[in-house]
């Protein structure tokens, strides 16, 4: 029998653009328990988005990226008579957004030079158009999965 469905703790909107999601990234962005350096960063990102692309709303551009890199199917490791099965599966909603913020902050925290908003800006506006490394990062799940679906039968 299935586990019951736990209760998560629901985000509040952020206080400038009144987004759930924005309020999220925010948490992702965090380290130490520095929310207001987060929130620093996240929202110099978005004005230095604003900058770059007048023509777009910074929150569009935030909520494009999110859809172009939340990955649609995944693998996961399943055992089946001693050996392991690279099991595709389809990725719930919530967790296509959360692995697309996971993968922009993971990406924009690893390039070295300017400040964090710079990075996460371009990473944001890259994912928004379909390109940079959280949408590579997508397609290669995607094709991970494509590689697997023989083994798809596994997934109960």
């Amino acid at each position: 029998m299935r586990r019951p469905v736990k209760n998560r703790r629901q985000v509040l909107p952020d206080s400038v653009y009144g987004s759930v999601d924005i309020a999220r990234f925010i948490n992702y962005v965090m380290l130490d328990g520095k929310k207001e350096t987060a929130r620093r960063i996240v929202y110099g990102a978005l004005d230095l988005i604003k900058e770059k692309l007048p023509e777009k709303e910074p929150i569009e551009v935030f909520e494009a990226a999110l859809r172009n890199a939340g990955p649609l199917m995944e693998v996961r490791s399943r055992r089946v008579g001693g050996a392991n099965y690279q099991v595709p599966i389809e990725v719930r909603p919530a967790r296509q957004k959360q692995l697309a913020m996971r993968w922009i902050v993971q990406i924009a925290r690893n390039k070295k030079g300017k400040d964090m908003k710079h990075f996460l800006a371009d990473e944001l506006i890259l994912a928004s158009q379909g390109e940079g490394e959280a949408v590579k990062k997508k397609e290669n799940m995607h094709k991970m999965a494509e590689a697997n679906k023989a083994f798809a039968h596994f997934a109960w």
